[in-house]
């Protein structure tokens, strides 16, 4: 009995998981109203664009040179750098020297570093009507300023966030993964967030009225997960946010260069998002279906973590236990939604690969399908050991690093 039980709500949360992750393709017409508006007229806002760096001296420069490229009249960037990190200090400086009117480098002198101290550093020095956040690999589009400068206008939001895209699909077997991944949640899931009233904001992209970032009292800075908890909490005081996805205007990142790197940046993710469950602010959104929303997003990495001790068991009780046969459908329920992911899936690389200009070949599908089960093993094993972290209170930052692996233009048709 409680072996058909927790099947059943396994395939429950898979089911529920797939319907949210195709929402931007249930209609043309949601499909369409999922992209940036072609902007009209001249800017009227000016953006601050903060560009945290820790040990990025190996994609600082390209990023900030790809910046002052934009096509906005008024914005300006400040790269903030730690101050016990001279390589990625010297390159800040460098590019800083060739666009003083544009860049201003800040320097975070917390004795502990992280991305939301880095950012709450410098939050006093911003002059622009908008706060941006971009990362230090980023390749941002010349034009997306002018388009989120509409977006603001047209529509009235607090915050904007746009797409981010990882791009370097060809990296690993895993790469591939990650990147699908990435282009479901900013492609289709994070509309369906917007549309509720309860959204977690990604790392980077985003935009906030300045004087809202101000009010919300800027980044927590012991939150492992800053972006999602600052959209919790002004999804929690009635913000208006808006989410725009165009593959022309996607802000393009690299996957983890290891699996160990991987391992470690969605141990933060999960840790990051039980430790804004615990702080509650998702119990003030006003109505139920958002509250129920926000907890079952927020516990994710408990229901990966559970998922991951489960299913295992599960297959073994199916294949090795003499158990009725209508016991043994039930327990199989959750493959017929993975059958059934694993479908959209490979629709979806296809279209990722459309939409990108890059060669998806048959080798890139027979990985997908492969390597399926040993990711969603990673995933488990990333969610069980950020449970044991919070756990035992552990709240480190573990860095991702960067090479600038999406720069690579090899796959990328003429």
């Amino acid at each position: 009995m409680l072996v058909c039980v927790v099947s059943l709500a396994l395939f429950q949360m898979a089911a529920f998981t797939l319907w949210w992750q195709m929402h931007a393709w249930r209609t043309p017409e949601t499909l369409a109203a999922t992209r940036f508006a072609r902007p009209s007229g001249e800017g009227a806002l000016s953006f601050s664009l903060l560009v945290p760096a820790r040990h990025e001296q190996a994609v600082l420069e390209h990023t900030v040179t790809r910046l002052l490229r934009s096509t906005h009249a008024r914005f300006e960037v400040l790269v903030i750098v730690g101050h016990d990190d001279p390589g990625t200090t010297e390159v800040a400086e460098r590019v800083a020297a060739t666009a003083p009117h544009r860049v201003r480098v800040i320097v975070d002198t917390h004795p502990e570093k992280n991305k939301p101290k880095a950012l709450n550093t410098a939050l006093p020095h911003c002059l622009g009507d908008v706060v941006g956040v971009f990362d230090a690999e980023d390749q941002v589009h010349p034009e997306l300023l002018a388009h989120v400068d509409h977006a603001f206008r047209a529509t009235g939001a607090d915050v904007v966030q746009g797409g981010v895209q990882l791009i370097d699909f060809h990296s690993s077997w895993y790469s591939l993964r990650n990147c699908l991944e990435y282009f479901f949640w900013f492609r289709s899931r994070l509309h369906l967030h917007a549309e509720k009233g309860f959204i977690p904001l990604g790392g980077n992209t985003v935009f906030v009225r300045t004087e809202v970032l101000r009010e919300a009292g800027g980044w927590d800075p012991g939150c492992l997960a800053e972006d999602c908890d600052l959209g919790v909490r002004l999804s929690s005081k009635g913000k208006k946010v808006v989410v725009a996805y165009d593959s022309e205007m996607v802000t393009r990142e690299e996957t983890p260069g290891t699996l160990m790197c991987l391992l470690k940046q969605r141990t933060r993710w999960n840790q990051g998002f039980l430790q804004v469950y615990r702080k509650r602010d998702w119990r003030r959104l006003p109505t139920v279906a958002q509250r129920m929303l926000a907890r079952y997003t927020l516990m994710t990495p408990f229901f990966q973590a559970f998922t991951g001790v489960i299913v295992p068991i599960n297959v073994a009780v199916a294949l090795f236990l003499d158990v009725p046969v209508g016991v043994a459908v039930v327990t199989f329920l959750p493959a017929v939604t993975a059958l059934v992911t694993f479908v959209f899936e490979i629709v979806g690389l296809h279209d990722f690969g459309v939409q990108y200009g890059l060669r998806v070949r048959f080798v890139h599908y027979l990985k997908l399908v492969v390597g399926g089960p040993f990711y969603q093993l990673l995933l488990a094993g990333a969610a069980i050991r950020a449970v044991w972290r919070e756990h035992r209170g552990r709240s480190d930052w573990e860095l991702t690093r960067h090479v600038g692996a999406h720069l690579a233009r090899e796959d990328v048709t003429s």
